[in-house]
């Protein structure tokens, strides 16, 4: 009984043994042990929650979230051992008025910082940008590979690698090809000289999009007759694909075929014309001239 009366007072001066002391900070062994301890616990906790809130999700939509858990294993560990040391006797207050500067400027750092990591769970919760979408971005299109907490990565067309920083999908329009269905509708702009048979022009680019490669069937392809331009005739061919991100090259194609069956009909694709006039002797003396006439009759008459 003697010993085990000794083991448990040995182990309370164990767990009460002061790692650091001052007259407003006091740490024990106790202290540690119970923020290991509630570490731990949290761990276990979200480690559940995160199963039962991906069990029932597409697997393409899992990675998502755990850029989500991982933001909050971090929050809840700090509002632990916050928590922890406080009721342990810490007085917080000092440290939080002694760090107040260092405080102020990791605010100001870490402003961006936030604000991408709450757009991003924004992103992920609302589902509007998904892993496969092609977006838009200041005028360079990709497609979305990757989702994180802070940023998004897209790949161009030219096989470079974006990254956008998420609070760019809050504060900037973005173009998402693909939110609603995989397909869209493209266009290819063409113009012909005046006096050019506008229906044989219509009939040869339908037939181009209906037998090229990668363009729908369904929607059927269309012409549109735009406008009369200062040089030419404006013409649209608007067609629609299953896959926006490779339209580039179904446009060169495209124009390829145009410009042969345009020569084959002898359809011709104007410059643009300028009409210049040029005076002689410049436009000054012609003026000079007429006003030498006008003084002229005048004194005659006088």
């Amino acid at each position: 009984m003697d010993k085990v009366n000794s083991i448990i007072s040995a182990f309370k001066d164990f767990i009460g043994y002061k790692i650091y002391d001052s007259e407003t900070i006091h740490i024990t062994v106790s202290t540690l042990l119970t923020i290991i301890i509630a570490i731990i616990i949290v761990t276990y906790l979200l480690k559940i929650v995160h199963r039962l809130v991906i069990k029932k999700l597409p697997q393409g939509d899992k990675n998502k979230f755990v850029s989500i858990f991982s933001f909050l294993k971090y929050l809840f560990y700090i509002l632990v051992i916050i928590t922890i040391l406080h009721t342990s006797g810490v007085n917080l207050t000092v440290l939080l008025t002694a760090s107040a500067a260092l405080f102020v400027g990791l605010g100001f750092a870490l402003q961006y910082l936030f604000q991408d990591i709450i757009s991003g769970i924004l992103i992920i919760m609302d589902q509007s940008i998904h892993v496969g979408d092609i977006i838009e971005v200041e005028g360079k299109v990709g497609r979305v590979f990757e989702i994180r907490l802070r940023s998004t990565r897209a790949i161009t067309r030219d096989d470079k690698v974006i990254i956008i920083p998420n609070h760019v999908f809050l504060t900037n329009t973005i173009y998402n090809y693909t939110q609603n269905h995989n397909i869209t509708r493209e266009s290819l702009f063409v113009g012909v000289a005046y006096g050019s048979n506008v229906q044989l022009v219509t009939t040869i680019l339908e037939e181009i999009a209906k037998d090229q490669n990668g363009v729908l069937k369904n929607p059927v392809p269309f012409v549109q007759f735009d406008d009369f331009g200062d040089s030419a005739l404006m013409f649209s061919l608007n067609f629609f694909i299953g896959d926006g991100f490779g339209v580039p090259k179904i446009r060169s194609e495209m124009r390829y075929k145009i410009d042969a069956q345009f020569r084959e009909n002898r359809v011709t694709i104007p410059f643009p014309q300028r009409d210049v006039h040029v005076f002689q002797n410049g436009p000054f003396v012609h003026q000079d001239a007429a006003k030498l006439q006008n003084q002229e009759s005048i004194e005659k008459k006088k």
